[in-house]
């Protein structure tokens, strides 16, 4: 089973060499690491040509984009793994088995989907959690509630993409969330939840680097869920944005 990894990068000099560094060290034989770049003005792609002489499995293309979830998109159609996940400029894999232990999930429940918890760490010290987004198993209903599995951690069959499509780029924040709600509303589907930290990611994200992008993501939400037809549209983003609360104490 090969896995295909991610990272869209633009000017992430500072941050590459972790994020690299955490897929080399995975245990995991049979991986590819897809570096999708946005023309980069400082020293990103040097950085990972480095890493690249001596790891064959890294793979880099760098050219203008029209934001992250373009250069997604393009790593997806880059990908010839079975299984695809993403691994952020500013995240790391958490541990070295990790990539090992969703293998392994995919295989012992033949599943279409593996997920697993989240840690937000201090961007200068990456020791120091900051927020812990622990997940649970899925049920459909769950949608209702405003959930949605941590999707830095979420590790889809490749299949999945060709058969629901990818990341909708009018979405300029909220398209991951998008993504989630038009594959797990599909109840053929399988999703495994792994009890297991799979990505460390720095705090100060698009998402939440101001309040002005907090507000576009709320609305970019509220159009996901109308457009998959949640019954309560209002009530599901108020759940998804409460949920986050208890985060920060655990």
């Amino acid at each position: 089973m090969k896995i295909s990894i991610i990272t869209a990068t633009y000017n992430s000099s500072k941050t590459i060499g972790s994020a690299l560094e955490s897929v080399i060290s995975q245990t995991y034989p049979n991986i590819e690491h897809l570096i999708v770049d946005g023309a980069s003005k400082d020293d990103t792609i040097e950085i990972v040509k480095s890493y690249q002489k001596d790891h064959p499995h890294i793979r880099y293309i760098s050219e203008p984009d029209q934001g992250i979830y373009d250069a997604l998109n393009k790593g997806i159609a880059m990908a010839t793994g079975d299984i695809l996940g993403f691994v952020h400029a500013d995240d790391m894999l958490a541990h070295p088995d990790t990539i090992a232990q969703i293998a392994a999930a995919f295989k012992a429940n033949n599943c279409d989907g593996v997920y697993g918890d989240l840690y937000y760490v201090n961007a200068q010290d990456t020791t120091k959690v900051i927020r812990n987004w622990r997940s649970k198993s899925f049920k459909t209903k769950l949608l209702k509630r405003g959930w949605m599995p941590a999707h830095p951690t979420l590790f889809l069959k490749t299949s999945l993409y060709h058969t629901y499509g990818v990341f909708d780029t009018s979405f300029r924040i909220a398209a991951d969330y998008e993504l989630v709600l038009r594959i797990f509303k599909h109840p053929h589907l399988q999703f495994h939840y792994l009890p297991l930290t799979i990505v460390k990611m720095r705090v100060g994200g698009v998402s939440n680097r101001s309040i002005q992008n907090i507000l576009q993501k709320s609305k970019e939400d509220f159009r996901a869920l109308k457009r998959h037809r949640l019954p309560i549209p209002w009530y599901t983003l108020f759940m998804k944005n409460l949920s986050k609360i208890p985060q920060f104490f655990g």
